[in-house]
C-alpha cells in the first residue's frame, strides 16, 4: 500500500479511500470502520458505507466486552468470517434478531502491532459463497493495514483520529450520467413497460416516479418524490413494507410484498436494490400474493412502526448486557432517544423515599434542581406518575404548564412525557421525556412507549444490584489488597491493580512489599485462579501465609505456603513469585511457583526477562520443592513483577507479549517507579483490554541514603 505520508487534516479522507477501495475490491455491500480511541474500552463507528446511518445507529458504539463480531476481532486478534445468517444467529443471536435478513458477514482488527485501533465490518449479499476469496481476504488486509498506519501516525503525532459526533458516510457509487439520447431512449423504455416504475434513494425516499407509477398508487408525482412512501401513503405504513426496504438494502437481493390500495386494488411491489438505491417495479394482481393487513400511517413527528420495531428489539437485546445504572443510562441516550426523534430525557430512581436524576440530556439545570430530590410524595409528575402507575402525557406545552409551574424554566420544548418505571410491579424510578413539537400521543405510541419504559426499569433494577455488588467487590478487594506500600529507604516500589473489565471486577491477583529489618525486605506477587469472591478470600489466605513466612528463604515461603494450600484443598491454584531483597547485599533471591518471569532492568538500562527455574503451582503437591535463584541488584536496578494479564494477548505469542513489556520496561529508564507504572498501566490497556486481572510491582534499587 505505501506510506500515508504525513498525518494532517487529509487523516479522514484516507480513512475514506482505504474504505472506498475495501468495498470496491470486495465486492461488499455495507462498510463500518470503527476506531478505539486511546483509553478506551469501546469501538466508535468512524466510517460507514453502503447504508444510511440510521441503520447503523444501534451499533455506533460497541463495547469490546459486546457479543459481537467486531468486538471479538478487536479482542481476539483475528478475522472473524461469519458465512450465512445460519452462523450469525448460531454465535451472535442479538445482531440476528435485529437482522433477520440474508447476508455474509467479515470482521477484522485494526492493529498496529499488538496495539488495537480499530476494527472493519464488510457485509456481502446472501448470495456470496461460504467463504472469503483469496484476493478479498487480501483486500481486507489491506484496508486494515492502511487504516492502522493513519490511527498510528495520527497517536503518534498527538492528533488521534476520532469517529466525531457521528460516523462519515460515504456517498453511493453512481454511474456516469446517460447522455441526451441515452436518457430519452430509458425514459421511453420505462414508459413502455405494463406497469409504474419509481426509484428510493438509500434512505428510502422517493426520487422518481413514472406517470403509470402514480396513477397506480392513487397521487401525483410531484407529491411523493422527496418522501417515505410507508409516511406518504398511508396504506403502506405496515412495519412489513418497510422491512423490505431494510432487507432489500441489507442484503442487497430482490424483494416483494404485496399491499392494498384501498378500497380494493391490490398491488405487487418488487424491489431491485444496488449500493445507490432500489428501483421499485410496481403491478397491479387480481389477488394477493401475501396479504399484509393495512394500517394508518404514522405520524411524521415519529418514526416509521418498522423502524420503531427495530430499534425497540435492539434497545431490548441490549439492555439486557447493560452492568451498572450508568451503562443504561447511556443506552438509552444513544440508541432510544435518538431512535424516537426525543430532544431531551432525564433517567431518575427511587431511593429512600425521594427521586434522584441518573442521567439526562436537553433540560435545563434549573429545570433539573426542581426534579432532584423530589419526595414520591408530592404531586409533581416525575412522583405522581409512580405513585399511581400511569404515564401523563402532555401534548402541549401549556398543557403542562397548568399541571407544572415550573415547566416554565424549559419552555423550549413543546411535548412531555412522564412513564413510570416499573419492575416485577415495584417502583424504580421515572423516565422523563420532551419533545421539540407538539404530538398528539396517539394510542399506539403510548403502548410502545410504555412498553421501552418497562424494558429500562428492568434493566434499572438489574444495574442497581449489579452496583451494590460491584461496590461489595471492590470493598472486599480493597480491604484485601495493601492499602498502602510501606517507605523502605534505599528502594523505589510502586504497585498498581486493576480488575477485568468483565465479572465482579474482583479477582485473585495480590502483591505485597514487606519490611523486615533495615536492610532487607521481600516484595510477592501472585495470582488465584479465577474472577470471584471465592479467588479473592483465598488470595487473601495466600497473602496472609507469605507475609507470615517472610523473612525466611524464598524456597521455604513457598513451600510453607504451598502445605498450607493443599491443607485448605480450595480446588483452585495459585502463582506466586517471591523476592527476598538483600540491600546491604545488593542482591536478591527469589523462586517462583509458575508464575510469569520478572523482568530485570539493569543500571544502564539493559532489559532481560528472568527465566526461573520452575517450580509448580501452589495448591498441586504438598511435596512440592521451590528452587531458589539469586541476582545482582545494584543501585540503579530495578525489577518488575506482574501478572499475566499484563502480557496475555489472545491469538499472540506470551513470549513476544513478555518482550515488549520488557522493551516498555527499559525505555523507562530514569523515570520514577510510580510514573513508570502508569505508563505500564496504560500500554497493557491497549495491548490486552480488560481481558484478565493485572496486578503489576516495581521496585528499583537506590544508592544508599535514598528512598
Amino acid at each position: 500500500m505505501g506510506n500515508v505520508g504525513p498525518v494532517t487534516d487529509s487523516a479522514d479522507d484516507l480513512l475514506d479511500a482505504a474504505v472506498a477501495r475495501a468495498v470496491r475490491e470486495t465486492g461488499a455491500a455495507v462498510a463500518m470502520l470503527y476506531v478505539l480511541p486511546p483509553g478506551s474500552p469501546t469501538l466508535r463507528l468512524a466510517v460507514l458505507a453502503g447504508v444510511p446511518q440510521e441503520m447503523a445507529d444501534p451499533w455506533l458504539r460497541v463495547p469490546l466486552s459486546a457479543p459481537m463480531p467486531v468486538a471479538d476481532a478487536v479482542k481476539d486478534r483475528h478475522l472473524v468470517w461469519l458465512g450465512s445468517q445460519e452462523e450469525l444467529a448460531r454465535s451472535y443471536p442479538r445482531p440476528a434478531l435485529v437482522l433477520p435478513y440474508r447476508f455474509a458477514l467479515a470482521a477484522a482488527p485494526v492493529l498496529a502491532g499488538t496495539t488495537a485501533l480499530g476494527g472493519l465490518v464488510l457485509l456481502w449479499p446472501g448470495s456470496h459463497p461460504p467463504q472469503l476469496t483469496p484476493r478479498e481476504r487480501a483486500a481486507v488486509h489491506d484496508c486494515c493495514g492502511e487504516a492502522a498506519r493513519v490511527l498510528h501516525e495520527a497517536r503518534e503525532k498527538g492528533r488521534p483520529v476520532g469517529a466525531g459526533a457521528g460516523p462519515r458516510v460515504l456517498p453511493p457509487v453512481t454511474t456516469a450520467p446517460p447522455a441526451r439520447a441515452e436518457a430519452v431512449a430509458a425514459a421511453d423504455f420505462v414508459a413502455r413497460l405494463p406497469g409504474g416504475c419509481c426509484t428510493l434513494d438509500t434512505h428510502g425516499r422517493i426520487t422518481y416516479l413514472t406517470d403509470a407509477g402514480a396513477a397506480l398508487v392513487g397521487k401525483r408525482a410531484d407529491e411523493l418524490v422527496g418522501t417515505l412512501p410507508w409516511e406518504s401513503l398511508r396504506w403502506l405504513a405496515d412495519p412489513h413494507f418497510e422491512d423490505q426496504y431494510r432487507g432489500a438494502m441489507i442484503s442487497r437481493e430482490p424483494m416483494s410484498f404485496t399491499a392494498l390500495r384501498p378500497p380494493d386494488q391490490w398491488l405487487s411491489f418488487c424491489l431491485y436494490p444496488d449500493a445507490s438505491g432500489i428501483s421499485v417495479y410496481i403491478t397491479p394482481v387480481s389477488a394477493p400474493h401475501s396479504p399484509t393487513p393495512s394500517t394508518a400511517a404514522a405520524p411524521p413527528s415519529t418514526p416509521g412502526r418498522a423502524v420503531a420495531l427495530y430499534q425497540l428489539m435492539h434497545l431490548a437485546a441490549t439492555l439486557t448486557e447493560a452492568v451498572g445504572i450508568r451503562d443504561v443510562v447511556e443506552l438509552v441516550s444513544e440508541q432510544f432517544v435518538p431512535a424516537f426523534r426525543i430532544q431531551a430525557f432525564a433517567v431518575m430512581t427511587a431511593a429512600e423515599g425521594r427521586l434522584r436524576i441518573d442521567g439526562h440530556r436537553g433540560f435545563t439545570a434549573e429545570l433539573m434542581e426542581c426534579f432532584e430530590g423530589a419526595p414520591l410524595s408530592s404531586h409533581a409528575p416525575v412522583a405522581d406518575v409512580l405513585t399511581t402507575g400511569v404515564p401523563a402525557f402532555y401534548r402541549t406545552f401549556d398543557e403542562f404548564k397548568r399541571t407544572f409551574e415550573p415547566a416554565t424554566l424549559q419552555q423550549g420544548l413543546a411535548a412531555w412525557a412522564f412513564l413510570p418505571l416499573l419492575a416485577s410491579g415495584r417502583p424504580v424510578g421515572t423516565l422523563v421525556l420532551g419533545y421539540e413539537r407538539t404530538r398528539p400521543f396517539e394510542p399506539e405510541e403510548r403502548a410502545l412507549l410504555t412498553s421501552i419504559a418497562g424494558l429500562i426499569a428492568q434493566a434499572l433494577d438489574r444495574a442497581r444490584l449489579f452496583d451494590t455488588k460491584e461496590q461489595l467487590a471492590h470493598s472486599l478487594q480493597a480491604h484485601l489488597l495493601p492499602h498502602t506500600l510501606p517507605a523502605i529507604d534505599g528502594l523505589d516500589v510502586a504497585a498498581r491493580y486493576l480488575p477485568a473489565t468483565r465479572g465482579m471486577g474482583i479477582g485473585g491477583d495480590f502483591y505485597d512489599v514487606i519490611r523486615l529489618d533495615a536492610t532487607t525486605a521481600a516484595a510477592a506477587i501472585g495470582d488465584v485462579q479465577g474472577h470471584n469472591v471465592k479467588a479473592a478470600v483465598l488470595m487473601g489466605q495466600v497473602r496472609t501465609a507469605v507475609h507470615a513466612s517472610a523473612g525466611a528463604p524464598p524456597a521455604e515461603v513457598l513451600e510453607r505456603t504451598n502445605r498450607l494450600l493443599t491443607d485448605l484443598d480450595p480446588g483452585l491454584f495459585t502463582s506466586c513469585l517471591y523476592v527476598h531483597l538483600d540491600l546491604a547485599g545488593h542482591r536478591a533471591l527469589m523462586a517462583t511457583a509458575g508464575h510469569p518471569p520478572p523482568l530485570l532492568r539493569r543500571p544502564g538500562g539493559q532489559t532481560e526477562v528472568l527465566r526461573l527455574p520452575p517450580g509448580l503451582l501452589l495448591g498441586i503437591d504438598r511435596a512440592a520443592r521451590y528452587p531458589t535463584t539469586e541476582i545482582p541488584l545494584p543501585p540503579g536496578a530495578a525489577l518488575a513483577l506482574y501478572t499475566d494479564g499484563l502480557v496475555e494477548v489472545p491469538g499472540t505469542d506470551p513470549d513476544e507479549s513478555t518482550a515488549a513489556l520488557a522493551g516498555q520496561f527499559a525505555r523507562g529508564t530514569g523515570r520514577s517507579m510510580d510514573a513508570l507504572a502508569d505508563s505500564l498501566v496504560r500500554y497493557a490497556q491497549h495491548a490486552t483490554p480488560g481481558s484478565d486481572d493485572i496486578a503489576l510491582l516495581l521496585i528499583e534499587a537506590l544508592g544508599k541514603g535514598r528512598g
